[in-house]
């Protein structure tokens, strides 16, 4: 705010005499020894920064479109198209999501479309001496989809992140349990269950803005009797500049009961 202020008080004063800072600082190019400080920098009398004003508590909001292609040979084959909306919240280590997409999937037969389930999450990175990191997690998937098959309860989830960095490889893996709170539907034999996911990976930085990565997943499904969820995927990120970000993703199913295509492209601004 102080650095506002001073740099308005100099526009002003342009038709008086000549005066050049690129940096917005408040101080004299020509007097200026730090000609590149940001602007949440506080400078002394020589433009060198001796307080970092920026806050601690930043936020991003994420608009991505999803595809995916089923095959499932107990059903037709289906795609579906959904646009997704992402917020989230940081302070220091600890960070809230909250998530939801509308979806529109066709087949042979039928059109279909609406709000997939959303998700509200709060996570907390437990920083390490070495370069492990922990990201420990909680949340809730809130039924927003309007099912047929009675799993209109909320359900929750609790996961743990380990992260490795090495030089400029990064290694990973998750695990996630998720607590099941439907209704099973007996006559028509559905039936839910508690379920467990796993992925592993490992991605590098080809360039400062670059990252991308390759993982595998493994995943219960909530049905009971419905044979496990494997996936593989690779995963892009691109930061554009310091706010504006993107991310693609594609993965394969490699098991028969997990979706044989999928691919996403997101777009984010952080601020």
């Amino acid at each position: 705010m102080i650095q506002k202020l001073i740099f308005l008080f100099l526009l002003t004063a342009l038709s008086l005499y000549a005066y050049n800072d690129y940096d917005m600082d408040g101080v004299d190019d020509k007097q200026d020894k730090c000609p590149n400080t940001l602007l949440s920098e506080l400078v002394n009398s020589d433009g060198c920064p001796i307080k970092n004003l920026q806050s601690y508590h930043n936020f991003d909001i994420i608009y991505g479109f999803d595809f995916y292609q089923t095959s499932y040979t107990s059903l037709e084959n289906s795609d579906t198209l959904s646009q997704s909306l992402q917020l989230d919240y940081y302070y220091k280590n600890f960070s809230i999501q909250l998530s939801s997409s509308y979806y529109n999937t066709s087949t042979t037969s039928f059109n279909d479309s609406g709000v997939n389930d959303s998700f509200a999450g709060m996570y907390y990175k437990i920083e390490t001496n070495s370069n492990l990191n922990i990201r420990l997690g909680v949340g809730a998937i809130i039924p927003t989809y309007d099912s047929q098959l009675n799993n209109n309860n909320t359900d929750y989830v609790g996961s743990i992140n380990l992260s490795y960095l090495y030089n400029n490889i990064n290694i990973f893996g998750t695990y996630s349990h998720t607590i099941v709170n439907d209704s099973d539907i007996v006559a028509d034999g559905v039936l839910y269950q508690n379920s467990n996911a796993y992925s592993i990976g490992a991605g590098f930085y080809p360039a400062s803005k670059f990252y991308i990565s390759g993982s595998y997943s493994r995943s219960d499904s909530i049905y009971l009797g419905v044979d496990t969820i494997e996936t593989a995927s690779v995963y892009g990120l691109y930061s554009i500049d310091k706010h504006w970000f993107s991310t693609l993703n594609y993965a394969y199913g490699v098991s028969d009961s997990a979706s044989d295509n999928f691919a996403s492209l997101r777009i984010g601004y952080y601020f």
